[in-house]
């Protein structure tokens, strides 16, 4: 006779357990101390079998009846219910296993691999320990929209409107990521497109005329810095690279004789490399260089790393704040000039000479283009007109610096 709420209730234990059975194999279980559990006794390849279902009250009759009903299917299906509930387990103790941070720690590893930049690491690395902080320690393939978003809050929160959209941005690689590995099925963020409020597009300051250009320029030779920062800057000016790749520069990529300097692709945004003209200006620049800092690897090492009473010099670059505050220290405040600023000036200014291809002005700048088929057929370098323009550039900037000189009277 199959079992009632009631009765399942009020069983009482005796001195040994007790089974009272609700029909098709399902059994409640009561032991001497009281406890109560459902159990399943069924046969499987000709083998008398149990499979605990759970405890009572946790799982009522009508759960026990579908879990039963459950299994049975599992039967007909050819399954043996305690073996897949077995798999199950290890399949959850996996699941549990397997980390956002954890993941997160592997695609950094697989970037690292792969020769991306140290800064990209770092920034990367920067990005995931913020999500971390909320969503770390859960196994990545539970982890929903809304515990994304409780991440992402938390930087918005504090104003931080564009770095909260990077996060998302992330964090989406991140889950990307565990996908192609067979360990999550879902990316949450695309759930958050628009969520976030839209951060304000701020353009790097840059000084776009050529006279106050020039002031600059005087500014850069009147500057009491080290010497390292006042090369770093004129070198900014007449070469215009991104700051992070002449900050990182080798004396190895510089060939004075050819007057090249290659830049490999392993510190290129676009990770290819990119071979940059030298103009005479630019040459002497780096001689001037060469006597402080060319019996070291870099460039432009950091103040202290320069080689001193025979040690070794230290492979540490100029710090990426060193440009920036060296330009307020001359009175540029952030919102008239930055080290990026350059790169702008001079696209701004060669376009508006008319004298240069923009295929070849776009080349100068390390650019890739944005359009995809066009991309795929213009893969000149253009570089004949960019030796000319780099010399045009170079002469150009004299012109604007010896503009605003104040000439010597001279008596009739």
């Amino acid at each position: 006779m199959p079992l009632t709420d009631l009765k399942v209730k009020n069983a009482k234990p005796g001195p040994k357990a007790i089974k009272l059975s609700d029909g098709e194999g399902l059994q409640l279980l009561v032991t001497p101390a009281g406890g109560k559990s459902w159990k399943l006794a069924y046969r499987f390849d000709g083998r008398q079998k149990e499979l605990t279902i759970g405890p009572y009250p946790v799982i009522g009759l009508q759960e026990a009846r579908q879990r039963r009903d459950e299994a049975k299917r599992q039967l007909v299906d050819g399954l043996d219910p305690s073996e897949q509930k077995r798999v199950q387990k290890v399949l959850r103790a996996d699941t549990m296993a397997v980390t956002f941070q954890l993941v997160a720690a592997e695609l950094l590893e697989k970037k690292r691999r792969e020769g991306k930049a140290a800064q990209t690491l770092a920034k990367t690395a920067w990005l995931h320990s913020m999500a971390c902080e909320v969503i770390g320690a859960r196994p990545i393939a539970e982890i929903t929209a809304a515990e994304v978003l409780a991440a992402l809050r938390r930087v918005e929160a504090r104003g931080k409107l564009e770095t909260a959209a990077r996060l998302r941005s992330a964090v989406g690689e991140v889950f990307r990521f565990a996908i192609a590995t067979a360990r999550a099925s879902n990316d949450p963020t695309f759930a958050l497109r628009g969520a976030l409020d839209a951060p304000k597009v701020r353009h790097r300051a840059a000084i776009l005329d050529g006279k106050a250009l020039g002031a600059l320029l005087r500014s850069i030779d009147a500057f009491d810095g080290q010497p390292t920062t006042i090369s770093a800057l004129k070198l900014m000016a007449l070469l215009f690279p991104r700051p992070g790749e002449l900050r990182m520069a080798e004396w190895a990529e510089i060939d004075m004789e050819t007057a090249i300097w290659t830049i490999p692709a392993t510190r290129t945004k676009m990770r290819r490399e990119h071979r940059v003209p030298l103009p005479p200006q630019a040459l002497s620049v780096l001689r001037d260089l060469q006597a402080i800092t060319g019996r070291g690897r870099l460039v432009l090492p950091g103040y202290g790393t320069t080689a001193k009473a025979g040690r070794p010099i230290e492979a540490r670059p100029i710090s990426e704040n060193t440009l920036n505050s060296a330009l307020r220290r001359m009175g540029y405040g952030p919102d008239e000039m930055s080290a990026h600023g350059f790169r702008a000036a001079a696209s701004t200014l060669m376009n508006e000479s008319g004298l240069f291809h923009p295929d070849a002005i776009e080349r100068a700048l390390a650019h890739q283009e944005k359009d995809a088929i066009r991309r795929a057929y213009a893969r000149g370098e253009h570089w004949a007109e960019r030796v000319r323009l780099m010399g045009w550039w170079a002469d150009q900037l004299d012109a604007w610096r010896e503009g605003g000189k104040v000439l010597p009277m001279v008596r009739a």
